[in-house]
């Protein structure tokens, strides 16, 4: 039980990418700060420039992350045929009504998205 405490209560990582992005911002207004002679006031507006650009990469990361899931979700749930016509199901192939609605491509029907996922042909998760 302790392992899920554990992961809820650490920071979330930014990818490599972003951490750089943090890096070069660092370091850029440490020389223009050094440049100028702005210590004192401009360090206080670097930590501010740092602590907004890393929010906001924080909650772009995380919105990326939530798309990723519900599409998984997504490609999991669908029927492997439409209950109506029986014509094959993909994710390519449907049209998505919404978050978890679907209609089939060939006769329009809604399709019901299933509640626990269904195993692939190789026995595999997706």
């Amino acid at each position: 039980m302790s392992k899920p405490r554990q992961a809820q209560n650490e920071e979330p990582k930014l990818p490599p990418v972003w951490q750089q992005v943090q890096t070069a911002i660092w370091l850029i207004g440490l020389a223009i700060l050094f440049w100028q002679g702005w210590i004192f006031p401009g360090i206080l507006v670097l930590v501010a420039i740092s602590g907004l650009t890393q929010a906001l990469m924080f909650a772009y990361v995380k919105r990326q992350q939530n798309a990723q899931a519900l599409e998984t979700a997504r490609e999991v749930n669908l029927p492997p045929t439409c209950a109506n016509c029986g014509g094959p199901i993909t994710k390519q192939s449907v049209r998505w009504t919404g978050s978890h609605t679907a209609t089939c491509p060939y006769c329009g029907a809604a399709l019901k998205l299933t509640d626990q996922p269904l195993a692939t042909s190789s026995g595999a998760p997706r």
